[in-house]
């Protein structure tokens, strides 16, 4: 079967589809980085919520996230490049506690992602965990290194809170 047909018949699978963030997985270039992106421009547009939907959604993507992925790893293999369903966790988690202004997004952004090419301790070891497991939580770490960064940010530089 060709890629294409193969990748049409697997988004034809509802988990997958999520997995792949509606087949944003797919862009040819830094699919991770473009899903990113686009949640951010997304958050940017809603402009906040509230404390418990925040709280709430990080739930929702946590839950959907890992059985999505662990169901798209059976079509592409652990981890592959076009399930992006961890990066939005993860950058969901990175913006958790600041304001969805375009300052923390922006920066939120570039620490997610260089927290997630890097993956210092333990977000290396813990992406070995079995399937959806494994490939939502180094993405959820590099998430909490943001959060602290970002906190830390904010008591150095007041205005920045």
């Amino acid at each position: 079967m060709s890629e294409p047909r193969r990748i049409t018949g697997a988004l034809r699978d509802p988990s997958v589809w999520i997995a792949t963030g509606a087949g944003s997985g797919f862009f040819p270039v830094a699919p991770a980085t473009f899903a990113s992106l686009i949640l951010a421009l997304v958050l940017w547009i809603l402009g906040g919520a509230g404390w418990g939907v925040r709280l709430a959604l990080l739930g929702v993507w946590i839950v959907v996230g890992t059985w999505t992925a662990d169901r798209a790893e059976r079509h592409f293999g652990h981890d592959a490049r076009c399930i992006v369903i961890d990066e939005v966790a993860g950058y969901w988690l990175s913006v958790l506690f600041v304001p969805w202004d375009g300052l923390h997004l922006i920066a939120a952004f570039f620490l997610f992602r260089g927290f997630d090419v890097l993956k210092p301790p333990p977000a290396y070891q813990v992406q070995s965990l079995p399937g959806g497991w494994g490939i939502m939580a180094d993405d959820l770490v590099a998430g909490l290194y943001t959060v602290l960064v970002l906190r830390l940010a904010g008591l150095v530089f007041p205005g920045f809170a």
